[in-house]
C-alpha cells in the first residue's frame, strides 16, 4: 500500500481498541482485523485520545447513515475510501444496495474479510477518476460518506467529484469531514498520519465556495465529538478529552459538514 492507503490503520486501530472497552462504538470485525493485519503504531497514532476521536467520528457517522436510510430506504449507500471500516455492518437500518469503494490494493485485503451478497458490494474507485463514478449503480438518490479522506484531495478533485455525483443521482445527501487550510497545514508538521509517512493534505476554508455550480450544498456543519458520546468515557477523561478535542480551537482545525442536493 501507498502512504494514503495505510492511513486506514489508525481508524481502525482506534475502533479496535475503543470497541475492546465496550465503548462508544462496538465492532468485531475491526476487533478481528487489527488482531490479524495490525501492526506496531508509533507516537501520536497509538494515542488512546485519537482512539476515542477515532471512534466518536465513526460513530457520528454511523448514527447518521442510520437516520439518512430511515427517511429514504430505496437510497443507494456509497461509502468512498471505506478502507477495512465495517459500517455496512454496524449500521441498524436495512438497505438495499451498499458499495465500499477504495482503491485495489486496499480492497485486495477487505476481500479477505468482508463477502459480497446480494445488497452489499465492493467497487474499486480512484474519488479522482470521475469518469468511473458513472460505473456506480444507477438509482435516483445516494447516502454518500466521506469519512477520512477529503484531505488527500484538493479542493479542484472535491468539486469535481461532488458535481460528478450529481450528474449521477438526483438526490445525494453526503456527510463529509474536512481539514481547514489551517489545519492541513498544521498536519504536515505534526499528526498521526505522518507515522505512516503522509506529508501532503489539503483544507477547505469555504465549503460553500467549493460546492459552488455543482449542485450541492452545505445543510449544516456537525460535532465529531456529541456529548452523549462523550458521556460514556470515565470521569477521569472527560475533561482532557474535551480541552483535545472540542470546541473552537478544534474548529479551526477540522470540520464535518451535511451536505444535499
Amino acid at each position: 500500500m501507498n502512504e494514503v492507503n495505510k492511513t486506514l490503520y489508525i481508524p481502525l486501530y482506534g475502533k479496535s481498541f475503543v470497541s475492546r472497552q465496550g465503548i462508544i462504538l462496538h465492532d468485531a470485525k475491526a476487533e478481528e482485523i487489527w488482531e490479524k493485519e495490525g501492526f506496531s503504531l508509533k507516537g501520536r497514532s497509538a494515542s488512546k485520545w485519537l482512539a476515542y476521536n477515532m471512534a466518536m467520528r465513526a460513530r457520528v457517522f454511523d448514527d447518521w447513515t442510520d437516520h439518512m436510510l430511515e427517511k429514504d430506504p430505496d437510497a443507494i449507500v456509497i461509502h468512498i475510501g471505506c478502507g477495512l471500516d465495517s459500517r455496512c455492518l454496524r449500521v441498524k437500518q436495512q438497505y438495499k444496495n451498499w458499495i465500499d469503494c477504495d482503491f485495489p490494493d486496499v480492497l485486495a485485503v477487505r476481500r479477505m474479510y468482508y463477502e459480497e451478497t446480494d445488497c452489499y458490494h465492493m467497487m474499486e474507485l480512484d474519488a479522482t477518476d470521475t469518469e468511473r463514478i458513472k460505473d456506480l449503480p444507477d438509482g435516483d438518490s445516494a447516502v454518500i460518506v466521506l469519512e477520512g479522506i477529503s484531505m488527500y484531495l484538493t479542493n479542484s478533485q472535491l468539486r469535481d467529484l461532488f458535481s460528478a455525483l450529481k450528474q449521477k443521482y438526483i438526490r445525494i445527501n453526503v456527510l463529509m469531514d474536512v481539514y481547514t487550510v489551517h489545519g492541513a497545514e498544521a498536519s504536515e508538521k505534526k499528526n498521526p498520519i505522518n507515522d505512516v509517512g503522509v506529508t501532503k493534505t489539503y483544507g477547505v476554508d469555504d465549503i460553500d465556495g467549493l460546492l459552488a455550480g455543482t449542485g450541492v450544498k452545505k445543510i449544516s456543519e456537525r460535532s465529531f465529538t456529541p456529548a452523549y458520546l462523550i458521556e460514556e468515557l470515565r470521569p477521569i477523561e472527560k475533561g482532557f478529552f474535551k480541552i483535545l478535542f472540542t470546541g473552537k480551537t478544534y474548529g479551526k482545525f477540522y470540520r464535518l459538514y451535511e451536505l444535499a442536493s
